[in-house]
């Protein structure tokens, strides 16, 4: 869930990891899977924030959900369902939840005081917040965690029994699988058994500090806590409180940032314990992205924005761009000069100019993808295109093994080395030379054949990676639909074997709708200052770099 601020390269982080695994379990016959997002709008965070932009709160709220939704669309993030927490559906869900934790005896009335973060908007125990010397010189208590502001608030609340789940936590928690990264887990544990971390928890604010949210059911004098609201989404998209909802229950993945891991791995379970629903079967927790090695940060202004990019690198050179280099358990870096390099480097140079070559009219007069011939069969036996074969075979099951992890850039990794060997074989077998004497006529074709069949292979696998470039690779190699949707065609020589393709097919003729004004003729603009920027000797990471030469 996202919300108050414009959305920024982390919000599309989490988003691309989600849609890459949503559909990699789709390549693996998942027809009919729930992959949500949406925008948090409630809360003192979104009013401070209205009032800000001198703007009413509901209008405020629809801008900022039109920014999400826009942004996830161009970059091809295939939810299936955007939830507003503003929506009647979503208010009916979060009154129905609070009844059956209230009903449960888990909801209490009482007494609260402590320290409230406002942006964070969560109370802090003593161990959680430091003092620290503002800009003015004087001395204010923050959150140790985010580094913001602290203020004493005492007020009369509803209070979450979570104490009483330590023992539920602990168990949920044994599983190693349950969180991922396991250093993430660990600290989940570690928070857990913290009797002192583990307090019983403010679930609701006064409505005359905090208007906008959801009433607590039968006082109007309160109002939900953000983040059981927040949280509750989940369950509104699998169709709760209506009894069918249990088929879309517990949720298979949920992927969030680890500034959010806290509600999502100790709240969150305990909620849905209280209300006797099954916890998430998995939580994926990702790390934060730094900027030329700082943090991201208003202040600095230096927030990567996306949109900015997508005129920069494409939707397709951004995604890879953070699938590549993304860590889940550290914190990864961003720069433009990085960016470049590796767009280059990977997309370009090792699957750009690969496909070119074997499309191209210089190796492949005919333009086709070679057939199988049986009697080829002893060209195989060779050691290179041994190596070649035996590389693309075990290709799949270990980039399957990577991506059901969520590890994409391990998968990807793996990609790009198949794709490095085959440039080898490529370049060692010399096709230029044999399209020009006849009677090496089968050797090109198998050199070709071979070529393709990796590049084949490879683009299916890289559909979760980026779609668009991946369709328009498979589109160009004439891989028809119904031949790239299922996991069953990763494997190598499947395509040559059926009888479906008896006759060698026509490549195709496709072109990259996606214009990149700032790569071009021979070189990358420098747009970092005084860092000097790469020299090429031909134009790079362009659409014109898919076509056939």
């Amino acid at each position: 869930m996202h919300g108050v601020i414009a959305p920024h390269l982390g919000h599309l982080y989490t988003a691309v990891i989600a849609d890459a695994s949503h559909r990699f379990h789709r390549l693996l016959g998942c027809e009919h899977s729930i992959f949500s997002t949406g925008t948090d709008e409630h809360g003192t965070k979104i009013q401070e924030a209205a009032a800000k932009a001198k703007t009413q709160l509901p209008q405020y709220c629809h801008n900022i959900s039109l920014q999400y939704e826009s942004l996830f669309q161009h970059y091809d993030i295939l939810y299936t369902d955007f939830i507003r927490t503003t929506e009647e559906k979503h208010k009916k869900a979060v009154s129905h939840f609070w009844d059956s934790l209230k009903s449960n005896g888990y909801i209490y009335s009482g007494n609260y005081s402590g320290w409230y973060c406002v942006p964070d908007e969560q109370f802090l125990s003593e161990n959680h917040i430091k003092e620290e010397r503002g800009q003015d010189g004087k001395i204010y208590k923050v959150s140790i965690e985010s580094g913001h502001p602290v203020q004493w608030t005492q007020e009369q609340n509803y209070m979450f029994k979570l104490s009483s789940f330590q023992e539920d936590l602990i168990h949920w928690l044994k599983n190693d699988k349950v969180v991922q990264p396991t250093k993430f887990c660990q600290q989940l544990r570690n928070w857990v058994l913290d009797a002192e971390f583990l307090q019983d928890v403010s679930v609701s604010r006064p409505s005359s500090r905090v208007h906008w949210g959801i009433a607590v059911p039968g006082d109007s004098s309160q109002t939900v806590y953000v983040w059981l609201d927040a949280l509750v989404n989940y369950l509104t998209v699998a169709g709760y409180p209506h009894s069918s909802f249990v088929q879309n229950w517990p949720p298979d993945l949920q992927v969030v940032g680890k500034d959010i891991l806290k509600f999502h791995g100790v709240y969150w379970p305990a909620f849905l314990l209280a209300a006797g629903l099954e916890p998430p079967r998995a939580l994926f927790c990702h790390s934060h992205w730094t900027v030329d090695g700082e943090k991201m940060s208003k202040s600095k202004g230096n927030v990567v924005d996306p949109v900015t990019c997508m005129s920069k690198f494409t939707s397709s050179g951004l995604r890879y761009f953070l699938l590549r280099e993304g860590t889940a358990h550290s914190d990864a870096n961003y720069s433009e000069t990085k960016v470049i390099r590796v767009l280059n480097a990977e997309l370009a140079d090792t699957l750009g100019n690969l496909l070119n070559r074997c499309c191209g009219k210089t190796v492949n007069p005919r333009q086709t993808f070679p057939k199988f011939c049986a009697h080829s069969q002893e060209l195989y036996n060779q050691d290179e295109a041994k190596r070649l074969v035996e590389t693309v075979t075990h290709l799949p099951d270990a980039v399957c093994q990577h991506f059901k992890e969520c590890n994409f850039y391990k998968g990807i990794d793996a990609i790009i080395a198949t794709l490095h060997t085959t440039n080898r074989f490529f370049e060692t077998q010399k096709p230029w030379e044999l399209v020009k004497h006849p009677k090496e006529q089968e050797r090109l074709d198998w050199v070709i054949h071979l070529t393709m069949e990796t590049l084949r292979v490879c683009g299916i696998m890289l559909q979760p990676i980026v779609p668009k470039l991946a369709e328009l690779m498979l589109n160009k190699l004439g891989i028809l639909e119904n031949e790239r949707i299922t996991a069953s065609y990763y494997s190598f020589g499947l395509y040559a074997l059926s009888t479906n393709y008896a006759n060698e097919l026509r490549i195709g003729k496709v072109e990259l709708e996606e214009v990149n004004p700032h790569l071009r003729g021979g070189k990358v603009e420098n747009r970092l200052g005084n860092t000097p920027p790469p020299q090429f000797t031909r134009p790079r990471f362009e659409p014109r770099s898919y076509r056939p030469q």
